[in-house]
C-alpha cells in the first residue's frame, strides 16, 4: 500500500535486528579492531562507500546526486549511462536540472566519474525520465514516459547530438507500476516489462476483502512481458506483442551464456491487511516470496490468481480468487513456478549476469540482484536494501543466495529512513560492478582486489525465503535526522484535539505503528509521519487529502483516497484494515497530534 494512507510500517531500528537475522558475519566488518576490517582498510584506501562486502572487494562512490538513478548500462568504452526518474513515484519533488539521461566517465582512472553529461528529454520538453535503459549496436535505448527511444552516439562523443528515434510508443502508464524496464538480446529482440496497475487485480485495489476481477482484464495490457524488435522504429504497443503473462512486476532482466532469459518478480502485498481472516499478522511480512523466473514464450506465471508460498514451496491460490490462506492450489498447478524464491517484499529492482574475469570465478555462474528494500513487513523488521549473488546451474539455483553488498540504507532499513536504496546494476568492461541508488542519486563502483584464489571468506547467506518474521520491532522513538528535535516524540507529548483524550492519542500511536488493528502506517508515511516516497507528510506542512481538522482526518481514514493527487497508488478505506469506529477516532487523534506539535525551541 502506498500513498496517503495511514497504514503501513513503523520505524524500524532494524540495523541491529536485521543484521542478526541476516547473520553475524557482517559484524567483523564494523569492528574497528577486527583484523579483517584493518586488512580491508589497507587494501581499499579509497573506499568511501560505507558498504559491507566480502573479503577482497572494495567500493568507491563513483558519482553522487545525479537524480533518482534507476537502471544503468556500460558501453565498451567504459562510459556508464544512467536513466533517472521523477514524478509521482518520488512525491513530485524537483527533478535534477538538465536531461534525465546521464553519461558518466572516469577519465583519470581514480574510480570516480570526472565527466558528467546529461542528455535526453527534460522537464521543459515534457519528460519525466524513466527506469529502463539499454545498449545495442552502439546506440542508447531508454524508457521515457510511454515510449522506448533510441539515441545514436556519434564517434568521439559520449552523448548524442541529434534527437531520438521512437522504437515503441503507447506503453501503458499509471497505476501502481508505471515503469518499463527492458533488455535487448544479441539478435535485437527487446523484452519489455509492462507491470500491473494494481496489487492483485481486485475490483477495488488494495481494499479489505475486495474480490479479484474475473477475468482480470488488466492482463490484456499489463502484468507481463512484451517483445519488440530493437532494429525497427515506430512500433506501437498492442496485445499482439505479449510474450509472457501473469508477472506482476518484472524489473530485473538477465540473459545467461546460453541465451536463456531470466526476470525477477515483485510479489504481491497485503495478504493479512486485506484478508485478516485468512492470514496471521506475521504472514504479512513473510508471504509471498519474491521470485526469479525463467522466461518462456507464452508462459503464465500466475499473477493475480496465484502467489508463491516458500513455506509449502509451491504456487497457491490467492484469496481474491477463492484461496483459503495457502492451502488450496487450484489453477496454480498449471502455472509456471519460479526458478528461485527469495524472502518476501525485498523488492528485486535490477539483475545482471556477471560475465567478466575481474571477480573470482565463483561469480561467473549466476546473477547479482539489487533489492530495493521492503515496506510491507511492518510491524516486523524490514528486509532487503542490499545486493545479493544467486548462483545458478543452467535454469535453476545451484545454492542459496548470499548477501554480497550491504550497508546502503545506513542506520535504519525503512523507506522513510534509508540513506540509499539499490535500484540498478551494470557490469563494466573491466569487470567492475556498478550499483545505483534512487534516493540520493549515488552510483557505487565495486572492484575486486583480493588474491587469485577468490575464496568465500566472510560470505553471508541470505535468510531462507521461509524464515519466520521474528518479533515485532518496538524501540523507543528517536528524533530522525533532518527534522526538529521532538520529531518522533512519544504520543504522551503530543497535543490532544478537542473531543479526544490522551488515552485515544496513545492508542492511535499503537495503531499507527501496526501494534493494534492489523496494519501499520509507518511504511507509507514514515516513522514520525514525515512522509516517504510512498505517502505524504502528516505533520501539517501540507494537507493533500484533508483540511487537517480532527474530523477531516477521521473522514479520510474512513473513506480512503481512491485517486491520490501526487502518489501512484490509492489508499483503501481504513488503509485496508478492519478498524472499529473507536480505533479510527484514536488514529485520527494521533495524526492530528503529529500535525500540531509545538515547534522546536530555538534555544
Amino acid at each position: 500500500m502506498q500513498l496517503s494512507n495511514p497504514f503501513k510500517t513503523l520505524l524500524f531500528a532494524l540495523v541491529a535486528l536485521a543484521a542478526m537475522s541476516i547473520g553475524n558475519s557482517l559484524a567483523p566488518a564494523q569492528n574497528q579492531s577486527n583484523p579483517a576490517a584493518e586488512s580491508k582498510s589497507q587494501a581499499c584506501p579509497n573506499d568511501d562507500s560505507g558498504l559491507q562486502l566480502p573479503a577482497g572487494f572494495c567500493a568507491t562512490v563513483f558519482a553522487d546526486d545525479i537524480g533518482h538513478a534507476r537502471h544503468m548500462v556500460v558501453a565498451p568504452s567504459g562510459v556508464l549511462y544512467v536513466n533517472t526518474w521523477s514524478g509521482r513515484y518520488y512525491g513530485n519533488d524537483t527533478p535534477h536540472a538538465g536531461g534525465f539521461l546521464v553519461a558518466l566517465q572516469d577519465k583519470s582512472g581514480a574510480g570516480k566519474a570526472d565527466v558528467i553529461e546529461r542528455f535526453g528529454e527534460t522537464v521543459q520538453s515534457g519528460g519525466a525520465g524513466g527506469t529502463g535503459i539499454g545498449l545495442y549496436k552502439g546506440s542508447i535505448y531508454a524508457e521515457s514516459n510511454d515510449r522506448i527511444v533510441r539515441y545514436l552516439l556519434p564517434a568521439g562523443s559520449i552523448v548524442p547530438s541529434g534527437s531520438a528515434d521512437t522504437i515503441v510508443s503507447g506503453l501503458p502508464l499509471g497505476g501502481d507500476h508505471p515503469m518499463h524496464p527492458f533488455i535487448i538480446n544479441a539478435e535485437g529482440l527487446m523484452y519489455v516489462d509492462v507491470a500491473s496497475a494494481t496489487n492483485s487485480c481486485q475490483l477495488k485495489n488494495r481494499t479489505l476483502k475486495s474480490p479479484g476481477a474475473d477475468p482480470c482484464a488488466e492482463l490484456e495490457t499489463r502484468g507481463g512481458i512484451w517483445r519488440y524488435d530493437a532494429n525497427k522504429t515506430n512500433q506501437t504497443f498492442s496485445t499482439a506483442e505479449r510474450f509472457a503473462t501473469g508477472i506482476r512486476n518484472a524489473e530485473g532482466f538477465a540473459i545467461d551464456s546460453s541465451g536463456r532469459l531470466f526476470v525477477t518478480q515483485h510479489g504481491r502485498d497485503q495478504l493479512h491487511a486485506n484478508w485478516p481472516d485468512l492470514y496471521q499478522p506475521d504472514e504479512e511480512a513473510t508471504l509471498p516470496a519474491e521470485e526469479l523466473l525463467l522466461l518462456k514464450a507464452k508462459g503464465d506465471y500466475g499473477w493475480p490468481e496465484c502467489y508463491y508460498d516458500a513455506f509449502v514451496q509451491k504456487l497457491v491460490l490467492a484469496p481474491e480468487y477463492g484461496g483459503d490462506g495457502g492451502k488450496t492450489t487450484g489453477v496454480c498447478a498449471n502455472k509456471v513456478a519460479p526458478a528461485v524464491a527469495f524472502p518476501a517484499h525485498w523488492a528485486p529492482n535490477a539483475m545482471v549476469r556477471y560475465d567478466k574475469k575481474q571477480f573470482p570465478a565463483r561469480y561467473r555462474d549466476g546473477v547479482f540482484i539489487a533489492f530495493h528494500g521492503s515496506w510491507n513487513r511492518a510491524p516486523y523488521a524490514q528486509g532487503g536494501y542490499n545486493v545479493v549473488f544467486q548462483p545458478l546451474a543452467g535454469d535453476h539455483a545451484s545454492g542459496q543466495c548470499e548477501i554480497f553488498a550491504d550497508g546502503f540504507a545506513g542506520a535504519v532499513k525503512s523507506p522513510a529512513k534509508a540513506a540509499h536504496r539499490p535500484s540498478g546494476l551494470a557490469v563494466g568492461p573491466d569487470g567492475s560492478l556498478y550499483v545505483s541508488d534512487d534516493i540520493r542519486g549515488r552510483i557505487y563502483r565495486i572492484v575486486y582486489h583480493g588474491g587469485p584464489a577468490g575464496g568465500a571468506a566472510n560470505i553471508t547467506a541470505c535468510p531462507s525465503a521461509a524464515a519466520p518474521a521474528g518479533n515485532p520491532v518496538e524501540v523507543a522513538a528517536q528524533p530522525p535526522e533532518g527534522t526538529h528535535p521532538d520529531a518522533g516524540a512519544a504520543a504522551s507529548n503530543l497535543p490532544v484535539p478537542e473531543g479526544a483524550t490522551r488515552e485515544m492519542v496513545l492508542l492511535g500511536e499503537r495503531i499507527y505503528r501496526g501494534q493494534v488493528g492489523g496494519a501499520a502506517c509507518t511504511g507509507c508515511h514514515g516513522e514520525s509521519g514525515e512522509g516517504t516516497p510512498l505517502g505524504p507528510d502528516l505533520t501539517g506542512k501540507k494537507w493533500l487529502w484533508s483540511d487537517g481538522s480532527y474530523a477531516g482526518i477521521a473522514k479520510t481514514i474512513t473513506e480512503g483516497v481512491l485517486q491520490p493527487k501526487q502518489y501512484r497508488a490509492p489508499m483503501p478505506p481504513m488503509g485496508g484494515a478492519q478498524l472499529t469506529p473507536d480505533q479510527i477516532s484514536a488514529l485520527a487523534a494521533y495524526v492530528w497530534g503529529l500535525s500540531h506539535r509545538a515547534p522546536p525551541n530555538p534555544n
